[in-house]
């Protein structure tokens, strides 16, 4: 019966995992106020169409037209809006204005100005660009266009627009009404908090969607705890908690030889094909150990948002033990307590411990990199990837254009020269260090300076207004010159921007609007002290933005795709994860869910990590780096990694898998056999997994799908019921 009921579901299953839907909550200051208001864009009193500059409100000659006239494609257009209550920073870079045309393509046209509408009383003038922001498709096809305004995560209703000319078989959504500034209700004023309101966090849906965002994922306790000490006492105690948790330390591996052969410092002391040998393979040779104290940290360590945020760096400045049979998962350990050391710590200090790390150093070819042949690949990458990026940005992270309107490079190839030549002469520490050895090559200590290997020839590095080292002396030391060349990068304008941008996308949207970004870039500079770089600063920023919380967020584009990491553990953490038998935790071997979804923990295909930041979803005008790893295979992957989690188990298989993974479904069973008509079991997958942001829609196909299992089975109907929403799309963005 479960089976059939889950058949039944397939064709709604396949809709929610190819559909990308965003939506997610909004939030403010000092343990904040949820209840963002909605924007309306305004429509004529006797249709949807937009109200664009009608009668006395025009605000500018470039954009007036008459009622009802259409806008050639590349032309201005004035839009109006209530709803809209502007923070003294905000204004046109925080709202977007989406398009949809009769084929059902979505576009994005750039705001160029918002400003008080004159005559109208909390109402806002929205100038319009009439042209694909994201240039993923030429235009729109002529005729009307739907237009949707968002802002902190909050989507407005949809008005028409003549795109070129009026008509066309486009239909308004479903209940859709006029919207004239008559028809406006008064805002009631802010109520004041209640006494709940005040000893926690009681916003249910805001509590869970931080923790998905702080953490790998909810579980009941958090919640309770949350709701108890607020948000920003949680944040206060995990910036100064202990890493990591005391019950599952770093792995402490022993250095081996480069060659897993060798018959006495390798694993050729073992015989070939015996047990001891692949154990000394799997726990020396590969990244078994660091991948399974990895999940078990992520399943049930104290100190969340440090994981996780150490997991957004490996993400960005990335090494991967796919480089060959001698990685070695100590390496790949010494990097992590690197990450992690300086999660909340300063960029700058971060920048100089992961440059002079052994295992970057190997993986990116730094450790062979000698005055008489030098290697690129480091110089290349901590411009590209760890910094600054291609093209100037903006504080907003927006693109700084040329009188072309093309983007200004960051550098160019003498640039990566320079740097070539500052990083060369160093090279593994075999000596002198702690971790030396015989016949040992140390990736756990860092990388020394050999002065005779390194160029000390005059150079010239990155230029910017007031750039800090331009200019380089020769018959420097090469520590020295390292120190020089690193503050060049770290003072560069770009580094906020482009560093605050990928962190708010791992941790809470794709997408984030320049708004957010310039927000977060502010704190970056100057933490409110002085400080440039203080990631504990940065991390607080994100976190408790405005755009980042909010009980109710309703902009579908809002939100990002949950990594094939995060989507597991959210899951298994939402229900007691345990070993196979429940009697214990889990081992944390979980690539058997992850890898067929496109991610195998610390062994990165590239350098450029799992996926491109700068991913924009086909058919769509918005980047959603994580869908670069959704395709055919791994969408049917997500459901069947679903499949064992709710149906079945990682059984036990030793010797890789010593004592499994289970969820309990204990709590899920009794609300189903206390409940015929399944609402309370679904009630409470809606909070606990959805926030309780499940559309009708949804509801209304997943409740008769599993109550079609009989009443008198409510394992069954518990783990249909759970199965068809943990599958969904609804579950699979984060919002």
């Amino acid at each position: 019966m479960v089976l059939s009921a889950v058949r039944q579901m397939r064709p709604y299953i396949a809709a929610l995992i190819f559909t990308v839907v965003f939506s997610l909550t909004g939030f403010s200051q000092a343990d904040p106020d949820p209840n963002s208001p909605t924007p309306v864009l305004l429509s004529r009193a006797d249709s949807t169409r937009a109200m664009t500059d009608e009668g006395s409100v025009i605000l500018s000659r470039e954009s007036s037209r008459r009622p009802g006239e259409s806008f050639q494609p590349g032309s201005k257009v004035t839009l109006y809006a209530a709803g809209l209550e502007f923070a003294d920073d905000e204004g046109g870079n925080s709202v977007r204005i989406y398009a949809e045309d009769r084929n059902g393509r979505l576009f994005r046209f750039p705001v160029l100005s918002v400003g008080p509408a004159r005559k109208l009383r909390n109402v806002h003038a929205i100038t319009v660009w009439l042209r694909d922001d994201i240039g993923y498709w030429n235009a729109p096809a002529e005729g009307d266009v739907l237009l949707r305004l968002t802002w902190r995560g909050m989507s407005s209703n949809r008005v028409r627009l003549g795109y070129g000319k009026t008509g066309g078989e486009i239909n308004d959504d479903t209940g859709a009404y006029p919207t004239p500034p008559e028809s406006l209700p008064t805002r009631p004023a802010k109520q004041e908090r209640t006494s709940e309101a005040l000893y926690g966090y009681r916003w249910s849906g805001d509590r869970i969607r931080f923790l998905e965002q702080a953490t790998f994922g909810s579980t009941p306790a958090l919640d309770h705890r949350l709701r108890r000490i607020g948000l920003r006492t949680y944040l206060a105690e995990q910036f100064s908690a202990p890493y990591p948790s005391q019950d599952n330390p770093y792995p402490d591996i022993e250095l081996k030889s480069t060659d897993s052969s060798n018959v006495t410092i390798g694993c050729g002391m073992y015989a070939s094909g015996t047990p001891e040998r692949d154990a000394c393979n799997r726990h020396h040779y590969s990244m078994y150990p660091v991948q399974n104290w990895f999940m078990k940290e992520a399943l049930y360590g104290d100190t969340q948002l440090r994981h996780k945020v150490a997991w957004a760096l490996s993400q960005i400045w990335v090494i991967s033990g796919s480089g060959g049979a001698t990685q070695q998962s100590s390496w790949m350990i010494a990097y992590h307590k690197l990450l992690s050391q300086h999660a909340f710590g300063n960029y700058r200090d971060l920048m100089r411990d992961i440059t002079l790390n052994p295992g970057m150093g190997n993986y990116l070819d730094m450790a062979r990199s000698r005055r008489q042949s030098p290697n690129e690949n480091y110089a290349r990458e901590i411009l590209q990837l760890f910094t600054i990026g291609l093209f100037m940005l903006n504080q907003d992270g927006t693109l700084v254009l040329d009188g072309n309107g093309d983007p200004v490079p960051t550098y160019d190839q003498e640039d990566v020269e320079s740097f070539t030549k500052v990083f060369t002469g160093w090279s593994f520490c075999n000596q002198t260090c702690p971790h030396s050895a015989p016949g040992i090559v140390n990736y756990k200590d860092p990388m020394i300076l050999t002065q005779g290997n390194h160029d000390v020839t005059a150079k010239t590095l990155l230029d910017y207004p007031n750039a800090v080292n331009r200019n380089i002396e020769p018959n420097l030391n090469g520590n020295v010159e390292l120190e020089q060349a690193l503050d060049n990068i770290f003072h560069h304008p770009n580094v906020a921007p482009f560093v605050s941008k990928l962190l708010i996308q791992h941790l809470v949207t794709s997408d984030p609007t320049p708004a957010y970004v310039g927000r977060v870039s502010a704190v970056f500079n100057n933490n409110g002290f002085g400080v440039r770089g203080d990631l504990k600063a940065v991390v607080k920023a994100i976190l408790l933005d405005p755009e980042a919380r909010g009980d109710v967020k309703t902009d579908p584009f809002y939100g990002k795709l949950r990594e094939p990491v995060q989507f597991v553990t959210n899951i298994l953490k939402a229900f007691n994860v345990g070993s196979a038998d429940l009697s214990q935790q889990s081992d944390g071997v979980l690539t058997n869910l992850t890898n067929p979804l496109g991610q195998n923990p610390f062994n990165s295909p590239t350098v450029f990590n799992y996926y491109s930041p700068d991913y924009v979803i086909p058919g769509t005008a918005m980047l959603g780096p994580e869908f670069g790893l959704m395709t055919t295979g791994t969408a049917v992957a997500r459901a069947n990694a679903v499949n064992t989690m709710v149906f079945s188990r990682l059984s036990v298989s030793n010797p890789t898998r010593p004592l499994g993974t289970s969820i309990d479904l204990a709590e899920l069973e009794a609300l189903a056999a206390a409940d015929p008509t399944g609402n309370r079991l679904l009630d409470e997958l809606d909070h606990r997994l959805l926030h309780k942001t499940m559309s009708p829609q949804m509801r209304a196909l997943i409740l008769p799908a599993f109550t079609a299992v009989s009443a008198s089975n409510p394992r069954a109907r518990a783990q249909a019921a759970l199965y068809l929403v943990a599958s969904s799309s609804q579950f699979q963005v984060q919002r």
